[in-house]
């Protein structure tokens, strides 16, 4: 009886250990500014619709990447989301050359932006409102040729809180305290007179916080993209709006009483203390090198809530830079930082981020920029920006 209901270990040697149950596998969330837009409204959709070479030369990088999680910059956004419907379906979801196995993303998030949204106000300050090609976009509550232009999609394998969500798009600017206002150097005034200063909205596209559910936990996405600084004259306007943009993530972050951050839903103050994030997006903004005021992004990078870890790197970056000379020694930071190549006169620089919070291990992270010669190569060109990606664990 006893031999019946005991386990006896006759030789002496130990028992099997325990079935282990598997661990978590890493979350891989990424950024991508896929250049995926058109001057024309209704424009992506038709050529989705026709077949378009760079959706699939895109689709094929995330097909080989496969991120979790990963943030379009650049997307035209419509209101009845039949260019992400098209890019899922006809794109994504059908195994593309040079890519992978077909890739599905059963959760999605996108909302209207402000770039080509008249505003119907004289924001360039040239005498007139409004008007034909740039000049309309530049009097729009943020650059664009028709509605929705540059927008963003949010992409992702596990449930997204729609109901959760915040948006930060009709928040005005001259509410957030110390803001950058543009100034006319010549004469020292304002450049935008009260009447529309008091106006302007601060993201030139908008500011997200959508929380996504996933195996690791709760973790809100933070999307944004910055209007890049430049393309304005001596008052820097675009370079302060950037610099801003990007500080209103860190007063997001921050501890301290925000009653101006408002949402557009009418909700006021910042992110709980407790919640575990990842900041995405095209930032427009280099630590070191190029336009823009650097000390916004370097003090995100800082900010005490961010996870101190590596920068994600690619040898393709730095072979690139080599392929132009290293830019004359203009540039001071590390070329295998850079994301985007955008010409002999900017050259290469760090723009597009995926910064992940504390409470959150890193164990991998990189840039999809293959390097010279590589099969590729040719995939990665359809954009001038590059995938950046991390492997977060808890």
């Amino acid at each position: 009886m006893l031999a019946g209901c005991v386990r006896v270990d006759v030789h002496g040697t130990p028992p099997p250990p325990e079935p282990q149950m598997p661990e978590t596998p890493p979350l891989r969330v990424a950024t991508y500014n896929v250049s995926l837009y058109d001057e024309d409204a209704g424009g992506l959709v038709q050529r989705l619709q026709l077949g378009n070479a760079q959706a699939r030369r895109i689709a094929a990088v995330l097909q080989k990447v496969r991120p979790d999680i990963v943030l379009l910059n650049e997307f035209d956004f419509d209101s009845e989301g039949r260019a992400a419907d098209l890019f899922q379906r006809r794109y994504l979801e059908r195994p593309q050359s040079g890519g992978g196995d077909a890739l599905h993303y059963p959760y999605r998030y996108l909302a209207p932006v402000n770039t080509g949204e008249p505003s119907g106000l004289d924001l360039d300050n040239s005498g007139r409102v409004g008007g034909d090609g740039r000049e309309r976009g530049n009097d729009a509550w943020g650059y664009g040729l028709h509605p929705g232009q540059y927008g963003m999609l949010l992409l992702s394998r596990y449930p997204i809180d729609t109901a959760a969500a915040r948006t930060f798009r009709l928040l005005k600017w001259s509410a957030m305290p110390g803001a950058r206002r543009p100034v006319d150097p010549a004469t020292g005034a304002p450049f935008h007179p009260d009447a529309i200063w008091n106006q302007l909205r601060l993201s030139s596209k908008s500011h997200w916080d959508v929380p996504v559910e996933t195996p690791l936990g709760p973790l809100h996405v933070l999307a944004s993209h910055p209007t890049p600084p430049t393309f304005d004259g001596p008052e820097n306007r675009n370079g302060l709006r950037n610099h801003d943009e990007i500080r209103l993530w860190r007063e997001y972050l921050s501890p301290d009483d925000t009653p101006w951050l408002c949402d557009d839903a009418g909700t006021c103050g910042g992110l709980a203390a407790d919640a575990r994030f990842v900041i995405l997006g095209d930032l427009n903004n280099d630590p070191t090198d190029g336009a823009g005021e650097h000390e916004a992004i370097v003090e995100l990078l800082e900010h005490p809530r961010v996870l101190r870890h590596a920068t994600p790197r690619s040898e393709g970056a730095a072979l690139a830079a080599a392929e132009d000379g290293g830019e004359n020694g203009r540039h001071r930071g590390s070329h295998a930082h850079d994301t985007g190549r955008f010409g002999a006169r900017v050259g290469n620089l760090r723009l597009d981020y995926a910064l992940p919070s504390t409470g959150f291990a890193l164990v991998g992270s990189g840039v999809f920029w293959p390097t010279p010669g590589d099969p590729d190569a040719e995939l990665a060109a359809a954009s001038d920006h590059h995938l950046v990606w991390v492997d977060l664990q808890r």
